[in-house]
Parts: structure tokens; C-alpha cells; sequence
């Protein structure tokens, strides 16, 4: 009977053992999975950003393009409506007008590839 009373203790001892081992584990379980969360919730704060970033960029490149086109299209129609009439390409006005027809998506240009390669 007493070594079945021993045995008994043993057992309980060895669930003790157990138990705690267990509650080790699931406690660095736990900590492994606090850690991950933080770096996988950076990571999407990191990536929100850059997306903002690129929205942001796409939506400038947009709205320069329209400026340029809403300021460049009366002109261009200026220049080709005189040339229609009969206008003459040294007149100062065409001139004027093709210049800047010319120039503006010139400098437009460079400033984005200037933009582009500054982020790269």
C-alpha cells in the first residue's frame, strides 16, 4: 500500500512538473506571439505610409498635368488658329505661343524625372 501511496505522490509531483513547464512554455508562447504583433503592426503602418506617399505623388503628377494642359491648350489653339489664317511663323504672338507650348511640358518633364530619381 505504500508504494502505491508513493506512486501517487509521484504522479502528482510529476503533473505539478508538467503544469509548470507547460505554463513556461505558453508564457514565452505568449511573448513571441505580443512581439510578432508589434513588428507585423509596424509593418503595416510603414506600408500605409507608402502607399499615402505614392497617392500623394500619383495626385501632384495629376494635377500638374491638368494646370499644364488648361494653360498650354489655349495657346496651342492660338497658335494653330493663326497659322490657319494665314499667320506667319515670326509673328511675335505664335512665337510667344509655340515657345511656351514648348517649354512648359519641357520643364514639366524634367521636374518629374528630377522627382523620380530624387526618391530613388
Amino acid at each position: 500500500m505504500t508504494a502505491v501511496a508513493g506512486d501517487g505522490s509521484a504522479d502528482k509531483a510529476n503533473s505539478a512538473r508538467e503544469l509548470a513547464a507547460s505554463l513556461g512554455r505558453a508564457d514565452r508562447d505568449r511573448e513571441v506571439a505580443h512581439s510578432t504583433r508589434r513588428v507585423v503592426m509596424a509593418s503595416l503602418g510603414v506600408m500605409k505610409d507608402q502607399k499615402a506617399d505614392r497617392k500623394r505623388s500619383r495626385s501632384l503628377a495629376l494635377a500638374a498635368i491638368l494646370v499644364v494642359l488648361l494653360i498650354l491648350g489655349p495657346l496651342a489653339w492660338l497658335a494653330f488658329d493663326h497659322f490657319v489664317s494665314g499667320g506667319l511663323l515670326g509673328d511675335l504672338t505664335t512665337e510667344f505661343s509655340l515657345w511656351v507650348c514648348i517649354l512648359c511640358p519641357a520643364i514639366l518633364a524634367a521636374a518629374l524625372v528630377a522627382g523620380w530619381l530624387r526618391k530613388k
